[in-house]
């Protein structure tokens, strides 16, 4: 027999294995970058999404259900993927560039989550809360990208100046 809750505690596990590979990805693309300034924004952004997934295995619990406590397989494949890119490019636009392309998708998935009528009111809010930082943080990593970018097309030779 299913439990009333179970659609919800599906959404939420979901969504905090989301937040931990988030959060793993920041780890790790704190230790590929020698920029202290990138890699102590990438540790804070870590601990955030650890925190949000905290408040999204709380809201599990809260349901009757089991946390998700690991991320997935498939994204820990996907950084094994992009240690062998950045070792190639050594380049903080690619590091960060990655790092946007994860939140996307974590964004994308909170915008579905948002949208499943079959949700409690009180599990969309939290779902609602835990949004707003991750947008944050996509936003953040969006216009660190333009910058790197940026400053890659200036130091160029063949740029104008």
């Amino acid at each position: 027999m299913s439990s009333p809750n179970s659609h919800d505690i599906k959404v939420l596990n979901a969504l905090a294995e989301g937040l931990i590979d988030s959060a793993d990805g920041y780890a790790e693309a704190a230790a590929e970058t020698e920029d202290v300034r990138y890699r102590d924004l990438f540790v804070r952004r870590s601990d955030e999404r650890r925190r949000i997934a905290s408040e999204l295995q709380a809201a599990v619990r809260g349901l009757g259900g089991q946390p998700e406590e690991e991320g997935s397989i498939l994204a820990k494949a996907q950084r094994a993927f992009m240690d062998i890119k950045h070792a190639l490019m050594r380049d903080e636009a690619s590091v960060v560039g990655s790092v946007e392309r994860g939140e996307a998708h974590l964004q994308a998935r909170f915008d579905r989550a948002l949208g499943d009528e079959a949700l409690s009111a009180t599990t969309r809010e939290t779902i609602r809360r835990a949004q707003t930082a991750v947008r944050t943080g996509q936003e953040e990593m969006h216009v660190l990208r333009r910058s790197l970018e940026g400053q890659h097309d200036a130091d160029n030779p063949l740029y104008p100046q």
